[in-house]
């Protein structure tokens, strides 16, 4: 299906794309060629082969969720740059204002 020049400029119109008369040439031949593509797949009979979402098998590959013991509160705030007088918690800026 062989696209028009005025085609071309229109789809690159819509893309909000500057093309010079040399890309537009470049892009008319290619955007053909992919529409002539496009076209010889349609004729293809798929009638007989069901519809897939995915053709590779789905798996999971996160890690099983398995409860383990966490750091000492002391070491995970021994390099905080600022918390509590107590020292049980990190102290941060509010990032909301009013």
């Amino acid at each position: 299906m062989p696209l028009t020049r005025e085609q071309v400029q229109h789809i690159a119109e819509l893309a909000k794309l500057k093309l010079t008369d040399a890309e537009i040439e470049k892009m008319t031949a290619q955007l053909s060629a992919i529409l002539d593509h496009a076209a010889r797949l349609n004729e293809l009979d798929t009638d007989m082969i069901p519809p897939t979402a995915s053709v590779v098998p789905l798996q999971n590959v996160m890690r099983a969720d398995e409860v383990a013991p966490s750091m000492p509160r002391a070491d995970v705030l021994a390099n905080a740059p600022d918390k509590d007088s107590q020292g049980e918690f990190f102290k941060v800026n509010a990032i909301l204002r009013e």
